[in-house]
């Protein structure tokens, strides 16, 4: 067996052994994002009846340091609770994102991987070890593209509340921050 030869079976060996790790990384995905889509149906319905929880938290945190906090400094809080705020939302929009660049990656493992054995299969002429492998490549896929499509419609959804909550807060911000000089 020649050294090229060695290589291609660790190789070989190397991806057998990632073909778990990258379906069980692909379920794990599928059921986050299956997760966000509830949390995204949820918020789409609150936000569609007029309810808007997390803008309505921020803006009672900036209405009670108002009240407690007054003159010197308050613009500085507000201004802070503001890129807090906004810093959690893009964090949360991050997470989604990332799902989106991981899925087809996944999904591209997850199908070259038992190509590798399909192709084997097909030298040696076991056809049930081909489709075996075939399905679950094709399986990885679709899954990966999935995941990846449902987590940027979620993302561009969510991103366009963010801007808005963002701008609402903000205003919020300055109403309190002018009632707050108006009684100095």
């Amino acid at each position: 067996m020649t050294a090229v030869d060695q290589l291609r079976e660790l190789f070989h060996h190397i991806a057998a052994f990632l073909v778990w790790p990258v379906l069980l990384g692909l379920l794990g995905l599928l059921a986050a994002i299956l997760i966000s889509v509830g949390a995204f149906l949820r918020e789409a319905w609150d936000r569609r009846a007029g309810r808007r929880s997390g803008l309505e938290r921020a803006q009672q945190a900036l209405d009670e340091i108002a009240a407690k906090q007054a003159g010197e400094g308050l613009d500085l809080r507000l201004e802070e609770i503001l890129q807090n705020t906004e810093r959690e939302r893009w964090r949360a929009l991050g997470r989604l994102r990332l799902a989106v660049r991981v899925g087809p990656s996944l999904g591209l493992m997850g199908t070259l991987i038992p190509m590798a054995d399909a192709l084997q299969g097909l030298a040696d002429g076991n056809l049930p070890a081909l489709a075996s492998n075939m399905v679950t490549a094709f399986a990885a896929t679709v899954i990966g593209l999935t995941i990846s499509v449902t987590a940027y419609l979620i993302a561009a959804a969510r991103e366009s509340w963010v801007r808005a909550d963002s701008q609402a807060l903000a205003f919020h911000a300055e109403r309190v921050l002018r009632a707050a000089k108006g009684k100095e």
